[in-house]
């Protein structure tokens, strides 16, 4: 009786211990958050507070980036990244979509084996690597049939995105048609519908909640990614982009350029970029993600 009852006591001290453990793992991912979040905010923030303080309305509404003359506005810089993010999603999803489609449902195992290797190949390649693909050969090829004088543009910006966020859509999207039950196939297949039609018309609508998670996570990568996008898309000044041909200079490349050697007011004003930044990607994530649960519901 002694004995159980110390491997009773052992077994619950050994719980709560590990228990403990859980929920400290839990938090340093809930605290690194709210302190990055505080942290970006109080200096983001202090630029438009005090007596010295900088108009926010010019900010966010000016279309000219010139430190050296105490001119911060970042309007054209929350415009380019909007295109050159819808951009992305409007050509990677349906690219990455059918390609899970021919993965999951149409592709013989041979072509599986090659095919998929090679599209999760593409989410270990490093930023920079694209960028200098973008910059070496799309960059050049775009310069060609410009209007423009030069390649680096708001469309070299688009294909090297849609490049980038085509693993993540294409695994999340193919795990999601994986997972609708095979009954759903049979029943449309029983009905007389052919192979495409049971594709797009069962397999798809019941599989949108997990495809349009992954379109959550492609547009997150997108929104932030910086390294790829600094190397080609001309990073101007000022002045919004007129067409794909127009250089662009999005928020993240303006952080990251300037970052390195910018003080005081100039790395305010970074950091406040780093603000809006915050604030853009979270209304995306939260409207996305609305619409994902509602998806998910309706399904």
């Amino acid at each position: 009786m002694g004995i159980n009852m110390n491997r009773n006591v052992k077994r619950d001290v050994f719980e709560k211990v590990v228990e403990g453990i859980f929920l400290l793992c839990a938090l340093v991912g809930v605290i690194s958050v709210i302190a990055i979040i505080v942290f970006v905010f109080y200096k983001g923030l202090r630029p438009f507070f005090g007596p010295d303080s900088y108009s926010f309305l010019d900010f966010i509404s000016g279309t000219r980036w010139a430190p050296g003359q105490n001119v911060y506005g970042i309007f054209y810089m929350i415009v380019a990244s909007v295109l050159a993010t819808a951009g992305a999603i409007v050509i990677g999803v349906p690219i990455g979509v059918l390609t899970a489609v021919f993965i999951a449902e149409i592709a013989p195992k041979g072509a599986v084996k090659v095919i998929k290797p090679a599209v999760e190949l593409l989410a270990g390649i490093p930023s920079v690597l694209y960028g200098a693909f973008g910059l070496g050969v799309i960059v050049p090829i775009i310069k060609e049939i410009s209007p423009k004088v030069q390649g680096q543009s708001l469309l070299a910006v688009i294909i090297v995105l849609t490049i980038m966020i085509l693993p993540t859509i294409v695994s999340l999207s193919e795990s999601a048609i994986k997972s609708v039950p095979k009954s759903y196939r049979e029943a449309s297949l029983g009905l007389g519908a052919s192979k495409v039609q049971t594709i797009f018309k069962a397999v798809l609508p019941a599989a949108k909640s997990g495809i349009l998670s992954a379109t959550v996570l492609g547009v997150g990568r997108a929104i932030g990614e910086t390294m790829a996008v600094m190397m080609i898309a001309g990073n101007p000044t000022q002045g919004l982009p007129d067409s794909i041909w127009s250089m662009v200079r999005p928020l993240t490349t303006n952080i990251a350029m300037e970052m390195s050697y910018a003080s005081g007011r100039q790395q305010e004003m970074l950091f406040a970029t780093g603000v809006i930044l915050f604030i853009f990607i979270m209304i995306v994530n939260l409207t996305l993600l609305k619409i994902t649960r509602k998806a998910g519901e309706k399904s």
